[in-house]
């Protein structure tokens, strides 16, 4: 029986995680759970899949969770240390799927010889990509992309030699305002930009989606988990969500991942593998979608793209200031403080403002880089929050 613990549980990736895990049966068992603010749905999923263990990041919701599991046997924490208790506890598979930088710590606590990582946290890349790496080799620890884009070049990278690869592509489904002149996009408010045509996902990343912040964050991501050159990464906006990654090799032929877009299908595959879980996601059928479109993105609409493909060319510590003045401007957004092209506006003052050092090389490094950048982009909000109102 294969062990396997959910970091981010009441998430959309840990969802969707809980419902492979249900139709899988008895091949799993779950060690741990672990959530940040909702005692009742991370008490519920820890039943449901009859988890050992569940952690909750709010030390104020504690007594809540543990109320709700009285009886159950399921033993309970809260606080930062049982978050990182869950994420130690022994298990054959880890996924970790709690947004933002928060992850980091979480993540690198779980890393240990023979485990593997179900990695869905971006910013562990992001903001510590090459410390990430190294120690996931120091540890023996193997990483596993549960990203769907990222899930599709590891597919597609098993299909030939390294040395033959020219060149990997990530798709975009273009977001919200793909199609949208540019004075109506200024004009977005955050319910307008929470509407993602084919995702379901939490607010932060889904706000990164309509911004292409996401994408860049996924070059980044893709750099460090596939060793390949930035020059050699590109993004194409394919509004279906059909096509998910594609590698091209030196021959001139392209391998594509297609699928229908649901998450549960790259996390069954990181828990199966090198088996096939059956899933009961939708299948797809390309004579009843009929065709698949594909365009370039526009830089200008979307400049976070372009901030973030030169902080992974400027290398150093650019990508976790870029990450961590997104998360704030993101949060400003969606409270409704700045407005949509301030998100790209905020991020590209932070980088110019923070001194660019060497890339962080431990846990402590990158979160102190990302404190010392957080303070810079909170500064600059109110510049923005005026120009807004």
């Amino acid at each position: 029986m294969t062990t396997v613990s959910i970091l981010g549980a009441t998430g959309s990736i840990g969802r969707s995680a809980a419902k492979v895990l249900a139709e899988a049966g008895p091949r799993f068992r779950v060690e741990a759970v672990a959530g940040g603010r909702d005692p009742l749905a991370l008490a519920e999923l820890a039943i449901a899949l009859g988890a050992r263990f569940a952690a909750i990041a709010d030390p104020s919701a504690g007594p809540r969770l543990k109320e709700r599991l009285a009886g159950t046997g399921i033993a309970s924490g809260a606080g930062r240390e049982a978050v990182l208790e869950a994420a130690a506890r022994e298990a054959d598979i880890v996924i970790a799927g709690i947004s933002g930088i928060a992850g980091l710590e979480a993540t690198v606590a779980a890393f240990g010889a023979g485990r593997r990582i179900g990695v869905a946290n971006k910013e562990c890349l992001v903001a510590a990509g090459a410390f990430f790496m190294a120690e996931a080799a120091r540890t023996g620890t193997e990483l596993f992309p549960v990203d769907s884009e990222h899930n599709a070049v590891f597919q597609a990278l098993a299909c030939g030699p390294r040395a033959a690869v020219e060149q990997v592509v990530i798709t975009a489904s273009g977001g919200p305002f793909r199609t949208v002149a540019r004075d109506v996009i200024a004009r977005a408010t955050p319910a307008d930009a929470l509407k993602h045509p084919n995702w379901s996902m939490g607010a932060k990343i889904t706000i990164d989606s309509a911004t292409l912040m996401n994408k860049g964050l996924e070059l980044i991501e893709a750099h460090h988990l596939f060793a390949v050159p930035p020059g050699q990464l590109d993004v194409v906006v394919h509004p279906e969500s059909i096509i998910h990654g594609m590698v091209s090799y030196v021959d001139g032929s392209v391998v594509a991942v297609l699928a229908m877009p649901d998450m549960a299908l790259p996390i069954a595959h990181c828990l199966g593998y090198p088996d096939r879980l059956p899933t009961t996601c939708r299948r797809l059928d390309l004579v009843t979608l009929g065709r698949l479109t594909f365009e370039a993105p526009d830089l200008e609409r979307f400049a976070c793209l372009r901030l973030a493909r030169a902080a992974l060319a400027e290398g150093g510590a650019a990508t976790t200031v870029l990450n961590a003045a997104n998360e704030v401007a993101v949060a400003a957004f969606l409270e409704g403080r700045i407005g949509f092209f301030d998100i790209a506006a905020a991020v590209e003052e932070t980088l110019g403002r923070s001194p660019q050092g060497r890339a962080p090389d431990s846990v402590a490094e990158a979160l102190a880089v990302d404190a010392a950048a957080r303070r810079i982009a909170v500064s600059l909000l109110p510049k923005f929050a005026a120009k807004a109102s």
